[in-house]
């Protein structure tokens, strides 16, 4: 699948015109990115590139949002990637109704490409979420999107695909693992999710300390602070941790995602400090930018020989069943609510981008 390099050639000269940032080497972001590696968590091609060029960042992750955002934004340079995706997509189907998810991959694509001129490591594209309970469809479409990324020069071991961490988001890891496809399972909210990624082979994992911190405040009506330590999200995040240096799962990354103020406002590094050391982080760029402006000492609180002291136990002999994840699931209130919540919202972003999409589609097909 040949795409074109329109999209390619505004990103160039939009690239050019951003301005580097000075990061001092005594700054909390510099002492973090000693111990951990970091992701920016953004779709922004401009703060991508900013960051980037700090040499503090290797990886960027998207989502939906992002893409959505990145669609609808009206910027030239966004507008030249939705214009050829849906001018590629439309070439392809003879259906409309084809032409429509094809797009929005390859603008996911386009959008995926860039970032990857911009950063060196890992970049990550989101299957679909409204097939995050269908293993054979989420496989043929991550194969679509690594076919569409080697057709625009980008190896497959640049991509992480995106996928939720419900039983059949990971049975699908599973197969695109086998293949040498990796994969980023995200929408991790309970342990038990975080365990059976690891068992099946998944690549990387990104749990969320802040929305899990969420749930716990809402479930127990709790308004007052609470030491970083004893932050629900993190005790959650250490534990993954902890199981996969104990269990050997050296190769899943542990890659936080989504944080919140463990003691309320002005606190918003709280998570991120207590769990500095964990294998990576994805952190968007006000708390980047938060890191940057700090230089106290940032103390590393998560390693890998004390990770192997930990004594967690090992669960389901080392490779847990489908009734066993699904039970263990359903009695995590967390893991359970937050999956549920993650997926509805991701879902309504890729619908709002949808409709923009098949506006587009229709417009090009009048005018061909």
């Amino acid at each position: 699948m040949k795409l074109s390099s329109a999209s390619t050639l505004l990103f160039a000269s939009f690239v050019q015109s951003t301005s580097a940032l000075t990061v001092n080497s005594s700054s909390q972001l510099a002492q973090l990115a000693a111990m951990t590696t970091l992701s920016i968590d953004s779709g922004d091609l401009n703060v991508i590139s900013d960051y980037a060029e700090t040499g503090l960042i290797t990886d960027a992750t998207t989502n939906p949002l992002f893409v959505s955002q990145a669609g609808l934004s009206g910027d030239p340079v966004y507008a030249s990637m939705v214009d050829e995706a849906v001018q590629f997509a439309v070439g392809q189907c003879e259906d409309q109704v084809d032409a429509v998810p094809l797009a929005i991959d390859a603008l996911a694509v386009n959008l995926g490409e860039a970032i990857s001129k911009i950063v060196p490591g890992y970049i990550s594209t989101e299957v679909d979420p409204r097939l995050s309970f269908d293993t054979e469809a989420s496989v043929e479409r991550a194969r679509r999107i690594i076919q569409m990324y080697a057709a625009k020069g980008v190896s497959k071991d640049r991509v992480l695909i995106k996928l939720a961490a419900t039983w059949e988001g990971i049975m699908a890891a599973k197969i695109l693992e086998e293949e040498g496809i990796t994969c980023n399972l995200t929408l991790i909210f309970s342990h038990i999710q975080a365990v059976a990624c690891a068992q099946y082979g998944a690549r990387l994992i990104s749990p969320f300390p802040g929305r899990i911190l969420d749930w716990y405040k809402k479930t127990l009506d709790r308004s007052e602070p609470v030491n970083p330590e004893d932050d629900e999200g993190v005790v959650a995040v250490k534990k993954m941790y902890c199981y996969y240096k104990t269990w050997g799962h050296e190769n899943t990354i542990c890659m936080p995602a989504s944080w919140r103020p463990s003691r309320g406002s002005g606190y918003e590094l709280d998570e991120i400090r207590e769990l500095a050391g964990v294998d990576r982080m994805t952190i968007p760029a006000p708390l980047l930018e938060k890191l940057a402006s700090c230089e106290e000492p940032l103390p590393q609180k998560l390693n890998v020989e004390d990770a192997k002291k930990s004594g967690e136990p090992l669960i389901g002999n080392g490779r847990i069943g489908e009734k066993e994840f699904r039970y263990l699931m359903n009695m995590d209130g967390a893991g359970n609510d937050k999956v549920a919540e993650g997926i509805r919202a991701f879902i309504g972003e890729t619908e709002k981008l949808e409709l923009a999409i098949t506006e587009k589609v229709q417009a090009f097909v009048k005018i061909s």
